[in-house]
Formats: structure tokens, sequence, C-alpha cells
């Protein structure tokens, strides 16, 4: 098995899991190729004022290396890449990385089942077994906004902030008001003299309630013996419990949480106006449901102002909504989320006979479990098509994959086989199924969200139950597998 030579793509949390556990199990040919200079993926590239993660600490973080000393319930971004690092280290995963490199194609040749990787330098690679570990939060998206390369002063996307201008009393708009906006616009307003933030449509946004831990609570969780664990199951199966049966439409549930988020609407914004404006339109569950404090309160400040109209176009120094309002700004800051439907973009991946993975998911990325794809032998995903969550941290997820991966890995070096190719029927067997789920489910019931293609068929999102995923991965079935 030492002589399968891996190579694994990015350094995230999926990364840094799959390279342990191939570490834990004695595999130690393996290559993680990361194109920044340092480990972490979201976590080292969203560093905007107020990033943190909207799972719960004591769920992001993988079971088998568990955190106990979170300093909050819900954690920011600079302790959750200290943690991916302490993984590094604690792992002996530092040797194994190759910092500055970053992969531009990689072409499957079936004469030796290997794989030939091509950097952006020019480089070639040569390995066995190729697993994508880049996620679904990679690549930012840009809008296409009129005039936006005519603005004068500074402009960025929140995934690249720029540290070195200084917002301090400036007049910011921030366009965009989902999950990053929601995080980050408490933090502007307490630092800029104007914030417009431009909502194309509201989000469900339920209370966090987040907190530092208390130290008994501390304490406990790191030498009472089960607590950590037992915390994390319950945190666990009250999600499932909750968020998934609002994304089944459990008509109980949805009006509970949605008479929840309204009654706090009203509670916390003091104009009436404002009130109906964070009202959405959609079913709570249909478009990804946010976690978050104190977004609702930030605009009884007289500094903070939504704008509701949409942008006809930006000019040199200012915004020029579709009602003829021109609002001066000095930075305009996109909070306009991620490339998620895309997945490998702008990898270019070359399966058997040549055929590749932009062809084969021309309608719409599809996998078999979300991990491996017909005519792609020996290539694995991670955090692929439809293994996206509405409920739960998606480090169970990846757990879950790497477990499968690795099984893969043995059974190839078990059977002798130079590579194994997934039948076409079995993805094409279990991708219907998985549609016709995704039908029943709140997800469905919009026209466009971040979980969708144009076309309407949902590429991100699993719709079972994080049990059922486990069970479905639990072992690699290698009858679903022929060799080439």
């Amino acid at each position: 098995m030492q002589g399968k030579r891996i190579a694994i793509i990015g350094s995230g949390h999926s990364g840094l899991c799959m390279a342990i556990r191939l570490k834990r199990a004695g595999i130690d040919s393996f290559t993680i190729f990361e194109k920044a200079t340092a480990l972490g993926g979201t976590w080292r590239e969203n560093t905007y004022p107020g990033a943190a993660c909207d799972s719960p600490s004591l769920i992001y973080c993988y079971s088998f290396e568990q955190k106990t000393d979170w300093s909050k319930k819900w954690s920011g971004q600079n302790e959750i890449l200290g943690y991916q690092q302490h993984c590094a280290d604690k792992y002996g995963l530092n040797s194994h990385f190759r910092f500055n490199t970053e992969i531009a194609s990689a072409q499957f040749h079936q004469e030796t089942g290997e794989w030939f990787l091509t950097t952006v330098s020019g480089e070639e690679i040569v390995v066995d077994i190729l697993i994508s570990a880049v996620g679904q939060l990679s690549t930012p998206a840009i809008p296409d906004i009129p005039g936006l390369e005519d603005f004068q002063g500074p402009s960025w996307h929140t995934a690249r902030w720029n540290h070195d201008f200084d917002l301090t009393g400036k007049k910011v708009a921030m366009i965009g008001s989902a999950a990053t906006a929601v995080q980050a616009t408490p933090q502007l307003a307490k630092k800029v003299a104007q914030l417009h933030v431009f909502q194309r449509s509201p989000n469900w946004i339920v209370k966090q309630g987040n907190r530092p831990f208390k130290p008994w609570e501390t304490w406990a969780l790191k030498h009472v013996p089960l607590a950590a664990r037992l915390c994390r199951y319950f945190i666990m199966s009250k999600s499932e419990f909750f968020l998934r049966g609002i994304n089944k439409q459990k008509q109980w549930l949805v009006k509970l949480a949605s008479a929840g988020v309204l009654g706090r609407i009203k509670e916390e914004v003091k104009d009436e106006n404002l009130q109906k404006a964070f009202v959405p339109e959609f079913v709570i569950g249909a478009k990804r449901v946010l976690v978050f404090d104190n977004y609702y309160t930030s605009f009884n400040r007289d500094n903070v102002n939504l704008v509701c109209d949409g942008i006809e176009r930006v000019k040199e120094n200012s915004i020029l909504t579709e009602a003829g309002e021109e609002i001066e700004v000095d930075a305009i800051v996109l909070s306009t989320g991620f490339n998620t439907n895309q997945f490998l973009v702008p990898m270019e991946i070359t399966g058997l006979n040549g055929l590749t993975l932009d062809a084969e998911w021309n309608a719409g990325a599809h996998a078999y479990k979300g991990i491996t794809v017909a005519d792609f032998p020996n290539f694995f995903m991670m955090y692929g098509p439809n293994t996206n969550l509405g409920h739960l941290s998606i480090i169970y997820m990846i757990e879950c994959q790497a477990n499968y991966i690795l099984d893969g890995i043995k059974t190839l070096s078990k059977r002798n086989e130079k590579s194994l190719n997934l039948k076409r029927e079995v993805m094409a067997d279990y991708n219907e199924k998985l549609q016709q789920q995704l039908g029943t489910m709140a997800w469905s019931t919009v026209d466009h969200s971040w979980y969708m293609t144009k076309d309407r068929k949902i590429v991100n999102n699993y719709p079972g139950s994080s049990p059922e995923y486990w069970w479905a991965t639990r072992r690699f079935d290698e009858g679903s597998y022929q060799a080439v």
C-alpha cells in the first residue's frame, strides 16, 4: 500500500482529514498540494471582520481530535485556523505539504493507471491516486455589475479582504446580505461613517446565542469522561431533528421556526418599514438558514442603511440604484459568496477516452455518494456534489468521505489492480434516486439559490440524514467498481 502515490489537492478541513486518516493507517506516500503559502482553505482565505463558523464549536472539529478548549460556543476564524495547524503538527503532516503549487490540470493514462498532474508553472507530477479536497467555497463569485471596473475607490471580495485600507470614518457599500454580510455588518458598523448594505432578498436568520464558554464548562469538557462526546451528540441530534425537519417541510416545525424569526425581527428592529424589508418571501429552509445574533440590531444605528433597490450601475465615486438614487461611497465590499456549483474549477480533469469533468457535468455536477465519478478511475472527491448539509457541520460528512476513500485505497491494493472505475449504471441509479429525494425538500421550492444550477438542478445538498450518509459510506462497496 505504501507504493501507491497519492495526491491530495487542498489543505482545508477535507485535505487535512484525509491526510490524517492515511497517516493513521500507516500510509505515508501522499503529498498535499496547496496553491497558497499556508494551510487552511476557507479559514485561511476569509479574514473579514467578524469571520466565524455558523456550526457550534464542539461539532466543528474532528471526532478523533475533539477540541475542548474553544473560547466561544461559535468560534472565530483565527481560532479555527489555529486548530487546523494543531492537527497538522500533531499528526506529522507538515513534511507532506507542497505550498505555492497550484494544480492546473490532471489527465488519467489508462495504459499505466496513473494520473498526470500539471501545475500552473508547467511542472508535471505523476501519481496513482488523485483526491480533490478543494471544497465548495474556494472560488469567490464576482458579480457582473455595470461600471464596477470604473469605480475609483478600492473594492474587494470578502474572501480577499483588503487589510491595508482603513475603513474608519469611510462611506462603505456592502453588496450582498447573506452569511458573510451578516457577520461583517455589525463589525463594520462600529467603524465606518456610513454603511450601505445592498440586499437583493432577505434571509431567515435564527438567533445564535453565542457566548464565551464558562471556566467550569471548559474544565468539565476536558476532565469529565464522555462530557465532550455527549455534548457533541446532543448538538448533532438537536440539529438533525429541528433543521432537517424544516428542510423536509414538517409544517409544525416550519411554523414554529418562522414565528421565532418573525418575532425576533419585530423585537430587535425599531423601524416598521425595515421590519417588513427583513421578512423573506420564501419558506424557511428553502435557502441557507443563517445563524447570528447582532445583525438586525445593527440597523438601528444611524450610520447603517439598508438598500433594497437593485443596482443600476457603479459610477466613479458612487452607486446608482434602479430607483434613481445615487449613493456616494469611498469603498465597495463584495459579499457575494462563491461559485459553489462548479466545484473543481478552474482545474481541468480528464478521465477515460478524453472525457473531461466539465463535459460530464455539462448539465450539472453529479457523483456517486459525492465521492467518485464514472470514467474517472482512482479519482476521489471530498465535499463533492450533493454532500453539503443544511443542518449540520460539514466535518461529519468529511470524516465519512475520508473513511470511504481510505477503504477504497486499501481495496485497490488488496485486489492488486492498477485502477478501479465506478460503473456508470451505479452512478446513474444513485443520482436518479437522489434527485427524487431532493424534490421533496424545501430547497426545491425556490427558483434560485446557491444550492442549484440555473436549470434548478440541486447539486450541492444531500437530502438524507447524517446517519444515512454514514451508513452509505461505512465501507467501500467494491461491487460498484470494475478494473480498468
